[in-house]
């Protein structure tokens, strides 16, 4: 368990709990965060281990997960489940994931400074054993990934096209059905 994937002592205790039920139901827990004040919402994000994730899955883990808090009752006040999946622009929230998302632009955040600065954005260059690797406009660094407080992906084009590329490839989209789409002016002109 990182720090990333469960940063206060209550998210920790929370994923000691949900991670055995999310993993028994072949899924990952990618993060669990407690937020709110007066009434509370428990984010839990989790996919499948190839990524991604529908909404009837979800809701499946929101049941699955419901249950065991309700038995366990860690959290003393009320609050709100919100099982979701990690969406475009996620979290990297385990060492696995820098390299999985290799070559992508993402933004890091060190708990201390490092040569004068805390965040970092640039470009995934994987893992190099716990050092996560990033180029920046100075060339490639290493961040042991203990420093790291946060880190996610940046929204860019090339990130929307692998994602699409990634549920095409799972049969989620299916453009074939676009194919059979014909407009009127498009038959219509056949006809000239």
């Amino acid at each position: 368990m990182t720090e990333l994937v469960a940063k206060a002592a209550i998210d920790r205790r929370l994923a000691e709990i949900v991670q055995p039920v999310i993993e028994g139901m072949g899924f990952e827990l990618v993060r669990v965060r407690l937020m709110g004040g007066e009434y509370k919402t428990l984010q839990i994000m989790v996919q499948r281990p190839d990524g991604g994730i529908d909404v009837d899955e979800c809701a499946q883990v929101s049941t699955a997960v419901s249950a065991v808090l309700d038995v366990e009752d860690p959290i003393a006040s009320e609050y709100s489940l919100e099982v979701s999946s990690p969406g475009i622009d996620r979290p990297l929230t385990r060492l696995k994931d820098f390299d999985d998302w290799q070559g992508h632009e993402a933004k890091i955040e060190t708990t201390e400074m490092i040569d004068g600065q805390r965040r970092f954005k640039g470009q995934l260059a994987g893992t190099d054993g716990d050092e996560v690797l990033i180029t920046i406009p100075q060339g490639t660094i290493g961040l042991k990934f203990d420093w790291l407080s946060d880190a996610k992906l940046v929204l860019t084009d090339d990130l929307i096209r692998e994602m699409l590329r990634q549920k095409k490839a799972s049969g989620v989209v299916d453009e074939s059905k676009f194919d059979e789409i014909e407009t009127e002016t498009d038959a219509g002109s056949e006809e000239d």
